[in-house]
């Protein structure tokens, strides 16, 4: 994932009455308008805006995860990521072991990982800028340690309206110069976009969670239910010589049904991408781009299917088993990891999912059995009428004698 998601925002000294995993809003010399518990890192802002002058007065709520780590909060004037945004991080000094709070730009370069995230003036307006332990001078920097940054800028008075906040946090520091965060799904969900007037997140995050949410269903069922299902008929409804060819009508349909609506969770998904440039989730996107491929080129060899006297229909059907059920096993695979990026690796959704496959692989093992079993008779009788112990097909009635 994009490495450290940053912070910034520059602060003023107020004493202030602060309850981790509560959001605050008042302070013995300063009383702030609105409130607002942040989606991840049990983190929190409070803030007051002034019309008048388009100022902003707000404070950020955070915690360390390391003696040696970093938080820090910032504002991205151009887009709800991490590329761009103007922070401030605050860490212990490596020289004093007191805490400082230095300003930075995280342009692309941090990204990649090229260089060290450096220290520069913000091109924003920041008026003031403060940061202090909760505790107090006797506070100390350790693993839970609150922190709050303070900060007075003043906003283009027409922008206002979605604010967008990115704020996370850090083991360690080198010298001067933060380190990448950890990149699960809190670290990497570390971004609001708000509208300081009103109080209210911007509806594009709520539409966000409804695409995120349509887009883990669809591929649930899609690549993760209907496609193993389509194999499982393709493997054993085929035997059944009262269906004749109607098992493959079946198996194609349940496919290309599932193949359709996998395309349009794939397509949500890219949209997810887009809406979403500073969150990378890389396996899930990998699994999801190979598991579509593959899915693609087992449809359109539909169209090179040799008739079955030709001398490459063996090769046509071992290339088919085989990116038909590599295809299955990724969708599956990138179904579980698609429940941990978006958070639900213990939830109930998961478990119902999971009581789906395993009831769809039960039906497979008992169908396995029976065919190896119809298999093995077969077998028997073929010999034994080969040996001539059983005649056109049934026991003769001494054969049993």
């Amino acid at each position: 994932m994009f490495p450290f998601f940053l912070i910034f925002l520059s602060f003023f000294p107020f004493t202030i009455v602060f309850s981790s995993h509560s959001c605050t809003t008042s302070t013995s010399t300063k009383t702030f308008e609105k409130c607002m518990p942040l989606p991840s890192q049990d983190a929190s802002i409070s803030w007051t805006f002034h019309p008048h002058n388009a100022t902003l007065d707000i404070v950020f709520f955070g915690s360390f995860i390391s003696p040696s780590g970093w938080v820090g909060f910032g504002i991205n004037p151009n887009s709800p990521e991490m590329t761009g945004t103007r922070a401030l991080i605050a860490f212990p000094d490596p020289n004093s072991g007191q805490l400082v709070l230095l300003p930075y730009i995280i342009d692309p370069s941090v990204k990649l990982q090229k260089s060290p995230l450096l220290s520069k003036p913000l091109d924003i307006h920041l008026l003031a800028s403060s940061s202090t332990l909760y505790g107090g001078k006797m506070a100390t920097i350790h693993n839970g340690a609150t922190i709050q940054i303070y900060a007075t800028l003043k906003l283009v008075s027409n922008k206002t309206k979605n604010v967008h906040f990115v704020w996370n946090r850090g083991i360690y520091v080198q010298g001067y110069s933060p380190t990448i965060h950890p990149t699960n799904i809190n670290d990497l969900s570390s971004i609001a976009t708000i509208d300081v007037l009103s109080g209210s997140q911007a509806i594009c995050h709520n539409n966000f969670l409804t695409l995120k949410n349509v887009h883990g269903v669809i591929n649930s069922i899609s690549w993760g239910v209907i496609l193993p299902l389509g194999a499982v008929t393709a493997r054993y409804l085929r035997h059944v010589e009262s269906l004749g060819p109607t098992w493959f009508y079946v198996h194609a349909g349940v496919q290309l049904s599932g193949i359709l609506l996998g395309t349009i969770g794939f397509a949500i998904g890219i949209r997810l991408g887009q809406l979403s440039p500073g969150r990378v989730y890389g396996l899930h996107r990998n699994l999801g781009i190979a598991t579509f491929v593959l899915g693609m080129v087992q449809t359109l060899a539909l169209l090179f299917r040799p008739k079955t006297t030709n001398k490459f229909r063996k090769y046509w059907k071992s290339y088919h088993h085989l990116v038909g059920y590599g295809c299955v096993i990724l969708g599956v695979v990138n179904v579980f990891q698609g429940f941990e990026v978006m958070g639900e690796g213990r939830s109930y959704v998961k478990l119902a999912y999971c009581l789906c496959l395993s009831t769809l692989i039960g039906v497979s093992v008992a169908l396995e059995v029976n065919s190896w079993v119809v298999f093995c008779r077969k077998a028997k009788e073929d010999k034994m009428r080969r040996e001539g112990l059983i005649g056109s097909g049934k026991f003769s009635g001494s054969s049993h004698g």
